[in-house]
């Protein structure tokens, strides 16, 4: 379930172009036609978050997540649409990269205040 390709796998280059940010927290997945799941969350960048998995989740998935940011002593949530790009299996879980499409400019702040 790993999208990258092979020169990719190879080299190990990296896909995210952004700077993240370690984020280890809850969120909640809610993809159509199924019920919210709630992950643990990994890492996070302005572009998207990096998720944790007991289950491969398929590339190209796309579904709303909600996600709580700690920003100057106080908690915010933001909501983003966002969608699988990638699936690896590593350290005994699944690592799902997803994409944020469509960020508001209000999340975008939210977001880069978190990353400073």
């Amino acid at each position: 379930m790993d999208s990258r390709s092979p020169q990719q796998l190879l080299t190990g280059a990296e896909q995210r172009t952004a700077p993240r940010k370690p984020l280890k927290t809850r969120a909640v997945l809610t993809v159509k036609g199924a019920p919210p799941l709630a992950v643990r969350t990994l890492d996070i960048s302005v572009q998207g978050i990096c998720l944790s998995f007991l289950q491969p989740l398929p590339v190209g998935l796309t579904g709303s997540l909600t996600v709580d940011l700690l920003i100057e002593g106080k908690l915010h949530t933001i909501n983003v649409v966002a969608k699988a790009a990638y699936c690896i299996f590593s350290g005994g879980q699944y690592k799902v990269g997803f994409q944020f499409t469509g960020v508001d400019l209000a999340t975008v702040t939210l977001l880069a205040k978190f990353l400073r």
